[in-house]
Parts: structure tokens; C-alpha cells; sequence
């Protein structure tokens, strides 16, 4: 394991959740705000894909070649938003986020490798849900903002993407809950090499899986909730507000997700 893998992991589930979330938000949001969005998960991605190339000895995997091509699609996505093929706009999203999910997919099953079918499902949807909650996070995040650039949208596009990433929260803090029980529940001493994921996540070494859930699962839950609520009275500033220490939180919470997943195999 090596921080370049923690950071490109992260920042391909950014940049995969990031298009995949863009799929959903309104064509009311206006040009710039795709452009913007599709301009930043191309920077992300690659980003990520340096990350991986510096850490390869060997030839591309198929994960590295589906988010090159999710790469690129999102980039001409955002060099054509606008200006070409407004119409098909949604299907060239489409197609970079079935891309970016077969990429994620395939890494899931390439870090899991080895293990029960268990472990392994719980790893691609742990990876799954982790682009989403991230991106969902961001593109509400930037949407809220740009209601001070268009103060006439519809504050219906808001609680869209929020309620997006109120059920991708929801559905990561399950997955997550799932992937510790089985943990606990199925290591043997007698079976297993090396210390229980109970001793790891009891030791000093533990303080990254608690940090993990208070930051990244109970942190959002409220946060979320709070936007919700907030944007129900149309407070988009309140909303905003919220939604940036809510990014925050699930920043941290998935860098530290990506650390213990490689670290132990528990797809925290």
C-alpha cells in the first residue's frame, strides 16, 4: 500500500461520482454549471490516473483503460458543453459514468482479490457507494453555490440532488456497518493470518476506523439531513453553508475509507 493508491482511489471515486451525479441535475442549471463540474471531474481524473501510472510497473489494467475512457468522454463533455451535440448532452454523460462505474467496479474486484464472494460483493458495492456519496456531496455542494449565480432556479433541482445523496448516505452507512459485521464475525485464529479486524480497530491504530465513521458516516447523516431541511424553507445560503462542511466531512471520511480498505481488506 502506498499514499499514491489512497489518493487514486480518491480521486477517481471523486471524479466517477462527480459525472455520475451530473446525470441527475437539471439542464435549468444552465451551461456554465455543467462545464464547470465536467471541467473539474476531467482535472480529477486525471490527476488519479497519474497517481496510477507513477505507481505501475506493469501494463493498464482494464479498470485503468475504462476510467481512460471515462476520462475522456467527460472531457469531451465538457470541451463540446454548449457548443456541439447539445442535444445528446445526457447520453455522452451517460456514457462517461457507465464507464467511470465499470472502472470502479473492476478496482473493487482487483483490491478484493482472493478473498470469500462475500468480501469481494461487499467491496464493489463499498466502492460503489463511495463515488456516490462523494459526488454527490460535491455536485449539491456547487449547486447550491450557483443559486447566487441564477437566484431564479428552482429550488426543486437542490432537494433532487440532495435527497440523491441523503439515499447514497444511507445506503454507504449500511454497506459499511455490513463489511465490520462480517469482519467480526467471520475471522478465525486458527484460519486467519495476522490480528482480528476487532484488535485492529481496538488498538492505536483503530483511532483511523473511528475517525472514519465519526467524520465520514455520522457526520454527513446529520449534516445531510440538516441541508434537507434547510432547503424545504428555501435557504439556499443556509443550505450551501451546510453543504460545504458536509463535502468536508466526506472528504475525510473516504480518504481515511480508502487507507483501512488497503490497510486491513475491510471495505470500510
Amino acid at each position: 500500500m502506498s499514499l499514491s493508491t489512497v489518493l487514486f482511489l480518491f480521486l477517481a471515486h471523486l471524479g466517477v461520482g462527480i459525472v455520475f451525479t451530473l446525470v441527475f441535475v437539471s439542464r435549468e442549471a444552465g451551461v456554465k454549471f455543467f462545464r464547470f463540474n465536467a471541467g473539474l471531474a476531467a482535472i480529477l481524473l486525471v490527476i488519479a490516473l497519474a497517481f496510477r501510472f507513477q505507481s505501475i510497473s506493469g501494463r493498464p489494467t482494464v479498470a485503468d483503460i475504462a476510467l481512460v475512457a471515462c476520462t475522456g468522454l467527460t472531457v469531451f463533455s465538457w470541451a463540446t458543453i454548449g457548443r456541439l451535440f447539445t442535444k445528446i448532452r445526457t447520453a455522452i454523460l451517460g456514457t462517461a459514468a457507465i464507464a467511470g462505474v465499470i472502472a470502479v467496479v473492476i478496482q473493487a474486484l482487483e483490491v478484493s482479490a482472493g478473498r470469500s464472494p462475500a468480501v469481494v460483493t461487499l467491496t464493489v458495492v463499498s466502492f460503489l457507494t463511495s463515488a456516490a456519496v462523494l459526488g454527490g456531496a460535491c455536485t449539491a455542494m456547487i449547486l447550491g453555490h450557483w443559486y447566487l449565480v441564477l437566484p431564479s432556479m428552482d429550488v426543486s433541482y437542490l432537494q433532487s440532488i440532495v435527497g440523491l445523496h441523503i439515499a447514497s448516505m444511507a445506503v454507504r452507512i449500511v454497506v459499511v456497518a455490513a463489511a465490520v459485521w462480517y469482519a467480526l464475525a467471520t475471522w478465525r485464529p486458527e484460519l486467519d493470518a495476522g490480528p482480528s479486524f476487532r484488535h485492529y480497530i481496538l488498538s492505536i491504530d483503530g483511532i483511523f476506523f473511528w475517525q472514519r465513521v465519526l467524520f465520514g458516516l455520522a457526520g454527513p447523516a446529520v449534516l445531510s439531513y440538516l441541508t434537507w431541511e434547510t432547503a424545504k424553507i428555501r435557504s439556499t445560503q443556509s443550505a450551501t453553508g451546510i453543504l460545504y462542511v458536509d463535502f468536508f466531512t466526506v472528504v475525510v471520511g473516504e480518504v481515511l475509507a480508502k487507507y483501512i480498505v488497503l490497510a486491513t481488506r475491510v471495505p470500510v
